[in-house]
């Protein structure tokens, strides 16, 4: 039996960070999922579908690691975008603050900047996203600092695993088809192991449920979680297909050269000190992680 003895609703189970939440938590206590298809069905797009489920449940933390994730195809589904990333976090805000002692943890992301910074971002500078998935993302932000309660949001960045839809398994497969590859080398960010996140995660719910906090309202917002360090995505792509057994010619190029319906940060670097000298949690640089992700 967990020495912490308490009930936590995973919703997003089966995404990059979800998947690895589900076996990281599992020492915290009993862990309940919920998504599309999973144990209890819960789909944040339908989102009458939303306070049944939590009441029935009663947990003591609520994790939400589901998000409407295209980029680009957020452009003509901005309706949708809005219901899974802006409307339903704010409802799970007022049931957990329904439930007075339930905390929620919710992920965000570096598109809500709209990065024209020369320097990281920290948790203080503006918010102004340039796309509907940022905007969306920012939406969700809002609407649970709106509710209130005992919320910690995580702002996380260029996430990537060995599992799902990433850049890293998008270059691994590209590099055993292709004879060259050209990637952009004028977007900056942080690569982050979807592992780390959850390894975090867990060491945060962790000291949230220890007795050493007192009032932990004093502790709630926003925090960024990312891996440290910086670097483009042809520099990261360059990084991937080196252990590969087929190097095809890798070719840098500007985002102007590879137009998409959505604009991108060119800048999304983000600031952990926050986190680091609160909690005490902080990632490893991005090339670390990497070495070590491909290793597995």
């Amino acid at each position: 039996m967990s020495p912490f003895h308490k009930k936590i609703l995973l919703i997003g189970p089966s995404g990059q960070v979800g998947w690895e939440l589900l076996r990281c938590l599992q020492p915290l206590g009993q862990v309940i999922v919920a998504g599309r298809n999973n144990q209890i069905d819960l789909d944040l797009a339908q989102v009458d579908s939303i306070r049944p489920v939590i009441r029935e449940i009663k947990p003591d933390l609520i994790i939400n690691a589901a998000a409407y994730t295209a980029v680009d195809k957020a452009e003509t589904e901005a309706q949708l975008a809005y219901q899974i990333n802006g409307t339903a976090p704010g409802i799970l805000a007022e049931e957990s603050l329904r439930l007075k002692n339930t905390i929620l943890i919710h992920y965000s992301t570096d598109y809500v900047f709209d990065g024209q910074h020369s320097q990281p971002y920290t948790e203080l500078d503006p918010v102004k996203p340039i796309g509907v998935y940022g905007a969306s993302k920012l939406a969700g932000e809002q609407a649970i600092q709106a509710v209130g309660g005992c919320y910690f949001i995580l702002r996380t960045a260029w996430v990537y695993g060995l599992r799902g839809k990433n850049f890293l398994l998008t270059m691994q497969r590209l590099a055993q088809e292709r004879e060259e590859l050209k990637v952009v080398n004028d977007q900056i960010g942080a690569p982050t192991w979807s592992r780390l996140i959850a390894e975090a995660t867990a060491c945060l719910s962790a000291q949230l449920f220890s007795p050493f906090i007192q009032d932990i309202e004093e502790f709630i917002g926003i925090y960024h979680l990312t891996c440290g360090g910086q670097t483009s995505w042809y520099e990261f792509a360059k990084m991937i297909i080196e252990p590969a057994e087929k190097q095809p010619r890798l070719l840098p190029i500007t985002t102007a050269e590879y137009p998409t319906p959505a604009k991108r940060p060119a800048y999304s670097v983000l600031a952990n000190e926050k986190l680091a000298n609160t909690f005490g949690i902080a990632l490893p640089a991005w090339d670390k992680a990497l070495k070590i992700c491909l290793m597995r």
